[in-house]
């Protein structure tokens, strides 16, 4: 379906979109602004929305895009290893949400294996990125990366994404059913 396409297209560009704005909102925020990972909610919210393609598709794009335009994230080893990182994340979504039961308790179930599966990808980019430069990368710096610092994000995350999914889904707005 043609229309069905566009509007996927139009959800995944608004997607791109908060990826580079978010963070200008949250870096405001002293202490903990990265540490609420704005720009994996948009990435999880396109694979629910619009489907593991286009999740990952988004999720891959976003880090290296806003790396690009306002040199934040740094290319290497950051944005590199995010776009990695979000496009698991984006791809996961979107397949766990296709592959549950649509009930509330499988969103949660999606939503936590996609950043589970997301976080292990990420760890293990940045352990060969950090091979390949000679730098090393601990199992206490992938705890530390992955849970420790990213735990308000986290939490933001299982609190904001299940009831923005539900709106759209009551809504009639989600594509990927």
């Amino acid at each position: 379906m043609k229309n069905k396409n566009v509007l996927k297209l139009t959800y995944a560009g608004l997607c791109l979109a908060l990826c580079m704005v978010l963070p200008l909102l949250t870096g405001q925020i002293p202490q903990i602004g990265s540490q609420l990972l704005p720009m994996h909610i948009p990435v999880l919210l396109c694979g629910f929305l619009c489907g593991p393609v286009w999740g990952l598709g988004v999720g891959l794009v976003a880090p290296l895009l806003r790396s690009l335009i306002f040199g934040m994230p740094p290319l290497f080893p950051t944005a590199t290893a995010m776009a990695f990182e979000l496009a698991a994340y984006g791809l996961l979504s979107g397949l766990f949400y296709r592959l549950l039961p649509k009930k509330t308790s499988s969103l949660y179930v999606a939503l936590i294996l996609a950043m589970l599966g997301g976080r292990i990808v990420w760890g293990l980019v940045m352990a060969l990125l950090m091979g390949v430069t000679g730098n090393g990368f601990t199992l206490t710096a992938f705890w530390a990366g992955a849970f420790g610092n990213a735990w308000p994000g986290i939490l933001l995350q299982l609190v904001l994404i299940p009831p923005v999914v539900a709106a759209l889904k009551k809504a009639k707005l989600m594509l990927n059913e």
